[in-house]
């Protein structure tokens, strides 16, 4: 038996604008290749062009919406295949050198990724057949192509390609003989291969994180290693979606009633190896099969030390409404228009407009009728209350009286969708605002992509500053004799509601103990250093009581 690991490839990670790529730092794929081979690691490579993976847009990046508003994704539609192209003309030289038929350690490489179930209400066999050729181009016979279905016969069908190894995956959880006998009527020869053995779940926020109990992988296991089935561990090792990199699911059939699910910063999968690295029991009882099975297994990684750092004051620094906390120039458009139109990746959009003169009193509706993804009402910098896709709330009463009232909506993207429904998944507000009879409008729109924060070094401290604003912390981590480096840690956000945490400059998630489940941030001993570090915050409806947050030695995962 082979060992291997599966290396997806982000598109957006190093094409985040249009014909600008990165390379370099966690992007550097050349580097954790060699690491890999290094490590005597084979690779299951899988470039996409979707990857899906709980991931922003599905691996996609974001100006692809921008570039072509009709743009039809995974599928024919060229204006779509020539970005493909063009993308894959500068990442596979990258990768060539290290298939395995050229003295490198990648024995496969996948194409697409479930595309069989891709929800469009067609199978583009058209598409995947040019893909086909297309990584044929640069593999040709010195890696084996695959693709991977979900346990569904109809998927299978449609994700199966001519001359293309096909493989199949699945939790613990399903009819794993019945599971292969779709594999087989799709393909009738070759190995059995379960490329995404699943042994946990993605969490979503405002859910309980799901379960997958080590008893049923273990008995799949068993299974497998009795028939000679292959199969990849999905996750082996937990990971943790930082910045904005998490993306949203869906369960309903209409976008409309799409039952929006955002996916929470961590990305612990409840794996063998925890968030953090650490062996956890499901980690032990696999190994312990593995064993039995006369499979060579490695010493086991020990628990790491994790710094409890201790409480730190976060002081007010300025209101988003500040003119300067508003880092790009304001947008006026007489009807409102969405992050992708004003070359907005993540972050925040603030939609301003002045209402008509009222004499009297009045109670109307206001109706955002297409919202992507949750909303902040103010009336003249007042909080009125939240509209959410997530739960089809986009109505709201409104009292107004007089003239010049200003209505603010400050929208935030809370992950695109990358669960192959809905997947042209674009953000902010996306169709007129009435209040009442009135179509609102012209908009003054102001973007926060929040993607750095030095500017606020030269901000002076304003203590009276209330959510939605920028808050700022300072701790020292010590050198002692017992720990020359930082150690890992977990900010621990209780007590705040709703925003985005950042860690000596580097944004490590969103936070929102609010609803939960997840109440800690994952801060990993390479983004601190021993003296002072920083801590930014961007709290949107109510910071703690005592503006405190705490660096912690325990995970909270689970409320």
């Amino acid at each position: 038996m082979t060992t291997a690991r599966g290396c997806y490839v982000e598109w957006s990670l190093h094409e985040p604008y249009s014909g600008v790529y990165n390379f370099e730092g966690q992007a550097d794929i050349e580097q954790f290749l060699t690491i890999s081979k290094q490590e005597n690691m084979n690779v299951l490579i899988r470039p996409g062009p979707f990857i899906s993976a709980e991931r922003d847009l599905g691996g996609h990046p974001y100006w692809l919406l921008k570039e072509k508003p009709n743009i039809y994704l995974r599928s024919s539609d060229p204006n779509y295949t020539k970005y493909v192209k063009r993308w894959f003309s500068v990442l596979m030289p990258k990768i060539v050198p290290f298939l395995y038929g050229n003295g490198g350690n990648i024995i496969m490489v996948q194409i697409e990724n479930e595309y069989g179930h891709n929800d469009l209400g067609s199978c583009d066999k058209e598409y995947m057949l040019w893909l086909r050729d297309l990584f044929h181009h640069y593999v040709g016979e010195q890696a084996q192509l695959y693709t991977t279905d979900e346990c569904n016969l109809s998927f299978l069908k449609c994700g199966q390609i001519p001359n293309v190894f096909s493989t199949v995956d699945f939790a613990a959880v399903v009819n794993v003989t019945e599971c292969f006998d779709h594999l087989r009527q799709v393909q009738k020869k070759g190995p059995l291969v379960n490329s995404e053995f699943y042994d946990g779940w993605v969490g979503f926020w405002d859910s309980p994180r799901p379960v997958r109990y080590s008893k049923d992988i273990i008995r799949v296991l068993k299974y497998f290693l009795a028939t000679n089935v292959s199969f990849n561990f999905f996750m082996f090792h937990g990971g943790t979606n930082f910045g904005f990199t998490s993306g949203a699911n869906t369960n309903g059939t209409t976008l409309a009633k799409s039952g929006y699910r955002p996916q929470l910063t961590s990305y612990d999968f409840s794996a063998p190896l925890d968030e953090a690295g650490d062996p956890t029991e499901k980690y032990h009882d696999i190994k312990q099969i593995l064993k039995k099975a006369n499979f060579p297994t490695a010493s086991t990684p020990k628990i790491a030390p994790k710094g409890p750092y201790g409480t730190v004051n976060m002081l007010p620094v300025i209101s988003l409404f500040d003119s300067v906390a508003q880092r790009l120039k304001p947008v006026f458009n007489n009807v409102p228009l969405c992050f992708e139109d004003m070359d907005i990746n993540h972050g925040l959009v603030l939609y301003e407009t002045i209402l008509p003169p009222f004499g009297g009193l009045t109670k109307l509706p206001l109706v955002i009728k297409s919202l992507g993804d949750r909303a902040i009402i103010y009336l003249n910098y007042m909080k009125l209350g939240i509209m959410s896709r997530s739960n089809s709330n986009t109505t709201m009463e409104i009292s107004v009286i007089g003239s010049n009232q200003k209505l603010s909506i400050l929208v935030e993207n809370q992950g695109r969708i990358n669960d192959k429904r809905f997947l042209e998944d674009r953000k902010g507000i996306l169709s007129n605002v009435t209040l009442g009879n009135y179509i609102l409008g012209p908009w003054v729109m102001t973007g926060y992509p929040l993607n750095e924060t030095s500017w606020l070094e030269t901000i002076n401290i304003q203590p009276n500053v209330k959510p939605p604003a920028f808050y700022k912390g300072i701790f020292v981590i010590p050198q002692d004799n017992k720990h020359t480096k930082p150690l890992d840690t977990f900010l621990d956000t209780s007590g705040w509601s709703k925003g985005v945490a950042f860690i000596n400059g580097v944004n490590i998630g969103r936070y929102w103990p609010a609803v939960g489940p997840q109440i800690t941030l994952y801060v990993p001993a390479p983004y601190l250093v021993l003296g002072l570090n920083t801590i930014v915050m961007v709290e949107l409806e109510g910071a703690s009581e005592d503006f405190t947050v705490k660096l912690v030695d325990k995970h909270r995962l689970d409320w």
